[in-house]
Order: C-alpha cells, then sequence, then structure tokens
C-alpha cells in the first residue's frame, strides 16, 4: 500500500508539474501574440511591395531597394550568405532583423525548389527578376508569379516552391521571427553541415538585433 500511495503521489505531482508548464507555455504564447499585435512595425508589407516592383527587372549585384535609415544594416555589413532549407538551395543578404520583423533581398542563381516551411510568421516576396512557382496545400495546380508579383505566405501555410534560375525577390516576414530559424537552419545543421554559414548567418541577425536596438534607444533619448 505505501509503495501504491508513493507512486500515486508521484503521478500527481508529475501531472500537476506538466500541468503548470502547460499553462505557463500557453500564457506565454498570449503574451507574445498581443505584444505582436499591438507593437508599432518599422515597415509594412505593401510599402515594400510598392519599392520592389520599381526595381522589377533591373535586379543587380549591389542593389538595395529600400532605404530606411536607421534600420537598415550599411553598407560594410551587407553579405550574400547561402541558405539550404526544405530541400532548396537560395542566398540571402539581409537587411533589417528584428524579434518581430526581417528584410532581406533573396534569389538563386540556380534552379531550385523544394518545401516553403511552415512559420509563425507572415512572409511576402515581391520578383524583381525570374519567375517563381508555388503549389499550394490542399491544391492539385500550380502558379507562377512574375517580376513585380507579390506571393503572401500566411502564418501556418505550407506551399511547395520553385524558383527558376536568376530568381532574385525582396522578401519581407512579420511576426515572431526567431521562430522560422530553426527550418531555415535545421538542412545545414544536419545536411550540409556548413556551419560557417551557419557561423555568418547567426552573425549578420545578430548585427541587425543590435542596429534594431541601438535605433530604439536612440529614439527613446537613452543615448
Amino acid at each position: 500500500r505505501s509503495c501504491s500511495f508513493v507512486s500515486a503521489m508521484s503521478a500527481v505531482r508529475t501531472g500537476l508539474k506538466l500541468l503548470g508548464f502547460a499553462a505557463l507555455t500557453v500564457l506565454v504564447v498570449l503574451l507574445l501574440r498581443h505584444w505582436m499585435a499591438t507593437k508599432q512595425y518599422v515597415f509594412n508589407k505593401e510599402d515594400i511591395a510598392r519599392l520592389a516592383k520599381q526595381y522589377a527587372g533591373e535586379f543587380g549585384d549591389e542593389e538595395t531597394p529600400v532605404e530606411y535609415p536607421g534600420h537598415i544594416l550599411p553598407d560594410e555589413d551587407l553579405q550574400w550568405v547561402f541558405v539550404n532549407a526544405g530541400g532548396w538551395m537560395g542566398s540571402m543578404c539581409l537587411l533589417h532583423a528584428s524579434l518581430t520583423e526581417y528584410l532581406l533581398l533573396f534569389g538563386t542563381a540556380v534552379d531550385t525548389g523544394g518545401h516553403s516551411g511552415r512559420y509563425w510568421a507572415e512572409i511576402s516576396d515581391t520578383i524583381i527578376s525570374g519567375t517563381f512557382r508555388q503549389w499550394k496545400e490542399g491544391t492539385t495546380k500550380s502558379e507562377i508569379y512574375y517580376p513585380g508579383d507579390t506571393i503572401v505566405h500566411s502564418v501556418g501555410e505550407a506551399t511547395s516552391i520553385q524558383w527558376s534560375a536568376g530568381t532574385w525577390m525582396v522578401e519581407y516576414g512579420r511576426g515572431f521571427i526567431p521562430s522560422t530559424l530553426g527550418f531555415a537552419l535545421a538542412d545545414t545543421l544536419f545536411s550540409t553541415q556548413d556551419f560557417l554559414t551557419m557561423f555568418y548567418t547567426f552573425r549578420v541577425y545578430a548585427k541587425g538585433l543590435l542596429l534594431e536596438a541601438g535605433t530604439l534607444l536612440t529614439e527613446a533619448g537613452v543615448f
């Protein structure tokens, strides 16, 4: 009987711990959702798309399609970094990064495609050159997008994606950005094991976070 009582109490304690952890997780998620729904953002997808369309068909290695003083990384910090994710391979040049937004140039010099990923963030891509083919979940046909088109990847959505060689675009993400890093780095960690590229990714993201933190503190009068 004593052993049964101890086992029962242990099970109760474990259950209470799991219940407490679940409640804390739900609370954190709700607080994050409220924060992201009420905070002020630096960019919006409509302005980014409108600016990017001005460069449709005119992409060059040194082009920076948008300028937001204090929020865009300086030229010396801009770097093209490989991205392996979902079976595809591309390259990105990060322009802005925070906990809730990112802005970057993305594209590929070779034909590539795979899984889009499923994120706790909304991602919009405006094509500058090339083509973007997308096959949405639950459908039997794909759609092709061309320079000047904007594709919106909603929160929780998953698609099959394919880019032709020479496709370049401006990408804007809004949501809980750290939640996208698992997908973005999984192929690098478990497949290519290109840890130098992973270092470059973390380094440029950290630079973006530091720049944004410095700008916010300056605007608040701390500096």
